[in-house]
């Protein structure tokens, strides 16, 4: 459904090393960077899925309120460590990983980014 989706910054430096350290636990890593702009993909995708963005307008960058991204994680092992990356490069704790009750198999974990952008993993796998 989605082709690709951008998160902004205020710090590109400091989002590119978060995003560095927690993006390689979902099997993405940085493919592409650019003046005010760093993507990221699986090895073999032929785009990149997620950008981290200097907004192009020059305004500061906000996250929306009401606004959470969700990647999928291959298993629930990939939540935590995603969960654990994020905490340790600074991320902000919003949801431990778990089960959610959405349905029987939800797992996910919920945490913003250092400009307080809100991502869930979820693993929907029976585990």
């Amino acid at each position: 459904m989605l082709l690709y989706t951008t998160v902004g910054t205020n710090d590109l430096e400091a989002a590119g090393r978060f995003y560095d350290a927690v993006l390689p636990c979902l099997g993405y890593r940085r493919q592409k960077e650019a003046p005010g702009e760093i993507g990221y993909a699986a090895d073999d995708d032929v785009r990149c899925r997620f950008w981290v963005v200097e907004p192009f307008n020059r305004e500061p960058a906000t996250f929306g309120n009401g606004v959470t991204i969700a990647l999928v994680a291959p298993n629930r092992a990939a939540v935590d460590a995603f969960h654990a990356a994020a905490l340790a490069a600074k991320g902000t704790d919003e949801g431990a990983p778990g089960l959610r009750p959405f349905h029987a198999n939800f797992y996910a974990a919920f945490i913003r980014d250092l400009d307080g952008n809100k991502l869930a993993v979820v693993c929907e796998k029976a585990e």
